[in-house]
């Protein structure tokens, strides 16, 4: 008995090895329709466990009990083939004899994989329909490849897909309007594809999406109404030829791309109540009207770019403007009389392009009043007859009524009934009418308006002291990790395991408090790949402290491989950067400034950039800290110099 027992468990022990090494092997035949790419040549003499392998800056690979669970790969090989007619190119594509359908094959096997990035490979043909049987995949990125032809509609039966990119690819086909089965999706991204024929409707019905991103693609007709997609933030449809009227977007949107297409209509009232909306860019389209004033004073907008249209009309001499908002691009459309003195440009704090109009105005170059006339005159010629027609219509209808109501009436009174005779003639006297004396007058359509989730963009959590006191043991001075320009910092471990970093600030007494946290909640809402999180923050002791300061700790995402700088010293040559890898970090760097100065708060540009401010994650991604502290410290500093003048 205690022979078959240890039969047992050698053969238990051998199929555990043979599972290990059939997950192995499959590596190695991946690499092997891959045409051995750089990144796995590790593979050729490491005999430890692949499980076990650190990941990299272009290699991951993650396993749970002994199978492949996460496999990345970052190529050198970039899709920017303008020509591509769907043949291997050299140098740039994998080789003629490479079969999608092979290495697609072989991925199924990994049947456990819950997270596939294939980047920059050179990996070219059709993508198979197989790739469904990824059953258990949530992430899959196959982005800055050579794929065309259709995207394979059974895609929509990988259930548990968060997030699905294929941009960067030569897709030329539709986007499949079955999609709505994707119901954990929150990213879809197909940027920069050559995806033809209209917006799909079933993408309205993905109630998690939180980002959608369809630019540089050839899509046309009607965007769809989004106000169901109330997870909604990141909207980007940007260099298109969609040619409807602007939809009614949802409450939550925080991101609106939608230039450069053929959008026509008035600006929709709706776009003034989006209380999130931090950036909106509608330029070079055929919008036409006068834009809603609200629009100008939304809580959150930083970015509003409509230039390039034809807007026509005056803006409203009292303006109003809101106070985030730094960047105002109206220039190029018919715009007529004063400029609001909300964007007359004196502010430092504001950009403001106007040029291209007809304003009354010495700043900018504009056109003689003719040129616009045209626009504002057929604008209200356009009025005048849509009234003209509503009357005639009116008075048709109400001709038509008079009409049916006459024929109704002749159908229901009683006919006399006259009898002649030699001797009498005899006329009915009880003559009656059937008809009703009231006239529909009015007609009101009821337009019944959905009322959208309040739930908006999370604000800034707001942490205890004794929660950061925890994280910290206190602030020990083992959690020290240094002292930078705007404070010490600190790293902490919360309560559900997640480890942070806290910066310790010292703001001045007068500093306001309101002020503070309305730039902080700002901040937290920066989302962005390559920007370091903003978790939420702690004041201590808050407006009624008495000391000469207040004491406020920030809460940041933590970023294990330490900053940029570490890596470029030669003291550490194990940790030295090659220059691929360098070029990589600073792409992601200038993608970060780019979205700063663009994208959320245009015009401020002091984001202390320098080696030691820019982190590496345990994939050696770039992420920019320190890209905020000049909106915090602008008010200190200030309260500072003036404490220093009295004195």
């Amino acid at each position: 008995m205690g022979y078959f027992y240890l039969f047992l468990l050698v053969l238990f022990s051998w199929s555990c090895h043979g599972l290990q090494t059939y997950q192995t092997q499959l590596l190695l035949q991946i690499r092997k329709h891959l045409e051995y790419p750089s990144q796995l040549q590790i593979l050729d003499n490491y005999n430890g466990d692949l499980c076990n392998l650190s990941a990299m800056s272009n290699l991951t690979i993650s396993c749970q009990d002994n199978f492949v669970t996460e496999f990345k790969i970052r190529g050198d090989k970039v899709a920017n083939v303008s020509d591509f007619n769907g043949y291997a190119i050299p140098s740039k594509t994998l080789s003629k004899t490479f079969s999608i359908d092979s290495l697609v094959t072989t991925l199924t096997r990994l049947t456990s994989l819950k997270v596939l990035s294939l980047v920059s490979l050179g990996i070219w043909g059709p993508l198979p329909d197989k790739i469904h049987r990824l059953y258990s995949l949530e992430f899959l990125d196959l982005s800055s490849n050579f794929m065309f032809g259709s995207i394979p509609p059974q895609i929509s039966r990988m259930v548990k897909l968060q997030t699905l990119t294929l941009d960067g690819n030569y897709f030329n086909d539709t986007i499949p309007n079955t999609l709505d089965s994707l119901s954990n999706l929150s990213v879809l991204s197909f940027r920069g594809n050559r995806l033809k024929g209209q917006f799909p409707s079933s993408i309205c019905r993905i109630s998690s999406l939180t980002d959608v991103a369809m630019c540089h693609n050839k899509l046309s007709g009607k965007l769809p109404d989004l106000s169901s997609l109330t997870r909604l933030r990141v909207l980007d449809v940007r260099e298109n030829r969609l040619d409807s009227e602007l939809p009614v977007m949802p409450q939550g949107l925080v991101t609106a791309l939608l230039a450069k297409n053929l959008f026509s209509g008035e600006i929709p009232a709706q776009f003034g109540v989006l209380s999130h909306l931090q950036h909106l860019d509608l330029s070079f389209n055929q919008l036409s009207g006068t834009p809603p004033s609200a629009l100008f004073d939304l809580p959150s907008i930083s970015y509003l770019n409509l230039a390039s249209n034809v807007l026509s009309g005056s803006l409203p001499e009292h303006l109003t403007c809101g106070s985030k908002l730094g960047f105002v691009d109206i220039s190029n459309n018919k715009f007529v009389g004063d400029l609001p003195s909300c964007l007359d440009n004196k502010s430092d704090k504001r950009v403001v392009k106007y040029g291209g109009n007809c304003l009354s105005t010495d700043g900018q170059q504009q056109h003689q009043g003719l040129y616009c006339k045209e626009a504002n005159t057929r604008r209200s010629g356009r009025k005048t007859a849509v009234l003209v027609a509503i009357i005639v219509v009116s008075v048709l209808l109400l001709m038509l009524l008079a009409f049916g109501i006459l024929i109704l009436f002749q159908r229901c009174r009683p006919r006399r009934t006259f009898e002649t005779h030699i001797r009498q003639k005899v006329v009915q006297d009880n003559l009656t009418t059937g008809v009703s004396s009231e006239v529909l007058a009015n007609a009101r359509f009821i337009s019944e308006v959905a009322k959208l989730g309040t739930q908006g963009t999370p604000i800034c959590r707001l942490f205890s002291m004794e929660e950061l006191e925890e994280a910290t043991d206190n602030f020990d001075s083992s959690m020290f990790m240094g002292e930078g320009f705007t404070g010490k910092l600190y790293k902490g471990r919360l309560e559900n395991g997640t480890y942070v970093v806290i910066r310790s600030l010292t703001l001045q007494k007068k500093y306001s408090i309101q002020n503070l946290k309305v730039r902080l909640d700002f901040l937290s809402k920066l989302h962005h790949p390559h920007l370091v999180g903003l978790l939420g923050h702690c004041i201590a002791g808050g407006v009624q402290d008495d000391s000469g300061a207040s004491k406020v700790f920030l809460v940041y995402d933590y970023v294990p491989n330490g900053n940029y700088r570490m890596h470029l010293s030669e003291t550490c040559p194990e940790k030295v950067l090659k220059w691929s890898d360098r070029l990589a970090i600073l792409i992601d760097v200038a993608k970060a400034v780019h979205f700063l100065h663009t994208g959320v708060i245009p015009g401020v540009y002091n984001n202390r950039l320098k080696t030691n401010n820019i982190l590496l994650d345990e994939h050696r991604l770039a992420k920019l800290s320190d890209y905020g502290m000049f909106i915090i410290m602008e008010e200190n500093e200030k309260l500072e110099a003036g404490r220093e003048l009295k004195v």
